[in-house]
């Protein structure tokens, strides 16, 4: 990089730091910090522990977007001073360092510009994620269990927790079905872009023919909601089932009828847990996965009814997967929202999403 090219570049975060300290309103920011770390010497405030870690972790959220914002204006403020320093230098190692840096601020503006984009009402909550395979049996079950790995492998990256709220596990393999409860900041503005169909080709392990096979999995993800949220679930719409709960692999088998089924009958909706040892507790929990589906199935027909009024048209159904993971005869996984993709597959079964995250959320707020 030429340094005129730094200089352009370093034009360029200068913009984007005034851009994004208009929108930020530090100012309010700060005072809001100040009111919830005021409410948190309140000798009763751990009263209510529910409320208590909402107002906890509002503040970390604050603080860390205000933080995050100084440290890159300082970052900024550094890198000017070493342009100026190579300019009357004319030093190559010190010019190399430079163009690095300018590199890492650069990438680091970006993810700071998508923190920002995760606005909407429910972004910044805790996500509950679903995997449900298709049809194909133990092929299509040990992709969602592949899936589930790959999600709990870039959980774990974001050092979110993860928490299993229901697992069937497969016959032979994989999984049947399995819930997530994802706990993070902006946890659901983030797992939003997995919403939808993944399609797996690859040799099958399980076909001693060695012969192609693909699979399906659909992932559904809704935002963990806060009990004040108004949610009418009437008790005459619903059907509650209780039976004998059982870990992954079958392990923890209960000796008593713990696990919890709600079916909310006007939608045909159906929800599990089982996270739990006790039936009351595995019963709220259910109760809360049940208003977050019936939140994202009001959401998705308001979408479509403003589909209707556009004349927009969207299968639905396995062939309009979001995303295909091919195995063979190639590497390959790619996006087909953004057409984003790349090569290496074992990256990204890895835990390697947010590029794909982040070609989508771009994408939809454009």
């Amino acid at each position: 990089m030429e340094l005129v090219e730094i200089r352009q570049e370093l034009d360029k975060m200068a913009k984007r730091l005034t851009d994004f300290r208009g929108s930020l309103d530090l100012e309010a920011k700060r005072a809001r910090i100040a009111e919830l770390e005021e409410e948190m010497t309140d000798p009763s405030f751990w009263d209510d522990q529910q409320n208590a870690q909402k107002v906890i972790n509002e503040v970390n959220g604050l603080k860390e977007m205000v933080h995050t914002f100084e440290r890159h204006e300082e970052d900024h403020e550094n890198l000017e001073v070493s342009y100026e320093l190579v300019k009357e230098e004319n030093d190559q190692d010190l010019r190399n360092e430079l163009e690095e840096q300018a590199i890492e601020l650069t990438a680091a503006l970006n993810k700071f510009e998508l923190q920002l984009l995760l606005s909407e009402p429910y972004d910044k909550n805790n996500a509950i994620l679903e995997l449900h395979p298709g049809a194909g049996g133990t092929e299509s079950q040990d992709w969602a269990s592949m899936l589930l790995r790959m999600y709990t492998r870039w959980a774990d990256s974001k050092q979110f927790k993860v928490e299993t709220i229901n697992y069937l596990p497969g016959d032979e393999a994989g999984v049947k079905s399995v819930t997530l409860l994802i706990k993070g900041h902006n946890a659901y503005g983030f797992l939003k872009a997995e919403k939808g169909v993944h399609r797996l080709v690859r040799i099958s392990p399980f076909d001693s023919s060695g012969r192609r096979h693909t699979s399906f999995v659909s992932c559904e993800v809704m935002p963990e909601l806060d009990d004040d949220i108004d949610i009418e679930v009437r008790t005459e719409d619903i059907k509650v089932d209780t039976y004998r709960a059982s870990g992954a692999g079958g392990q923890h088998i209960n000796t008593t009828d713990s696990a919890v089924r709600i079916t909310h009958l006007p939608s045909n909706t159906v929800v599990t847990c089982q996270s739990e040892r006790s039936q009351i507790k595995n019963r709220e929990t259910a109760m809360k996965m049940l208003k977050a589906k019936l939140y994202q199935l009001e959401i998705e027909r308001q979408q479509q009814e403003l589909n209707d009024i556009r004349g927009e048209q969207k299968e639905i159904g396995w062939g309009s997967q979001i995303r295909s993971y091919v195995f063979h005869p190639y590497s390959m996984v790619k996006d087909h929202r953004t057409n984003y993709e790349v090569g290496n597959t074992q990256a990204v079964m890895d835990g390697e999403l947010d590029p794909f995250i982040d070609a989508y959320l771009r994408a939809t707020m454009k």
